[in-house]
């Protein structure tokens, strides 16, 4: 059955050719190839400012630059995150586009007894992580506490679930077939949009 997949792809690079983003280009061409209806996201060619207070988040309306990106979000059955770990957890610009695109009345809502209504409900999403350390090391010693944080404080709290991992350590000293063999599993996973 096809699904509507949104690829956002988190490095903040405008200029582009980084890691990353043939990563998600990769995500995005096995899931075209297989009839999946595909919305990709580059935050860092998109123009929007950084919510400053309270009164902003709650109550001014998503930028119209990511406007587009609001809809597809809420269209949705699967969402994909691609972003380098940058000191621990994804690069500021990502966590800026996420706190405009997840605002109240879109992706969650007041609900009974103080506890949030998850507006998103019914949507997956994978979490591809590149970095410099090894996988493992980020895992066991940092216990992946930016990705666990992201998945319980952001996409569990707004409803989305389940939300898979892949996480690619060393990117720095992989060998081309290390880096194509990560290309081909991209593919893979976007054919059966998991």
């Amino acid at each position: 059955m096809a699904k509507k997949i949104v690829i956002i792809d988190g490095h903040p690079d405008p200029a582009g050719g980084h890691l990353c983003d043939a990563l998600a280009e990769a995500y995005g061409e096995g899931a075209a190839h297989a009839g999946h209806e595909v919305f990709r996201v580059r935050v860092a060619t998109l123009d929007f400012a950084l919510l400053r207070n309270q009164d902003a988040f709650l109550h001014s309306p998503v930028p119209d630059a990511l406007k587009p990106c609001s809809d597809a979000v809420l269209a949705a059955d699967h969402i994909v995150f691609v972003f380098p770990l940058w000191l621990g957890t994804m690069p500021a610009l990502l966590k800026g586009f996420l706190e405009q695109v997840m605002r109240p009345d879109l992706a969650f809502a007041d609900g009974d007894g103080g506890f949030p209504k998850k507006l998103l409900t019914g949507k997956s999403a994978r979490l591809v992580v590149t970095m410099g350390m090894p996988a493992f090391f980020y895992r066991w010693y940092f216990g992946a506490h930016a990705l666990k944080g992201m998945e319980r404080n952001i996409l569990n709290f707004v409803g989305i679930k389940p939300v898979r991992e892949t996480l690619l350590g060393n990117v720095e000293g992989v060998d081309a077939e290390t880096r194509a063999g990560w290309i081909a599993e991209m593919r893979e996973l976007g054919g059966k949009a998991a």
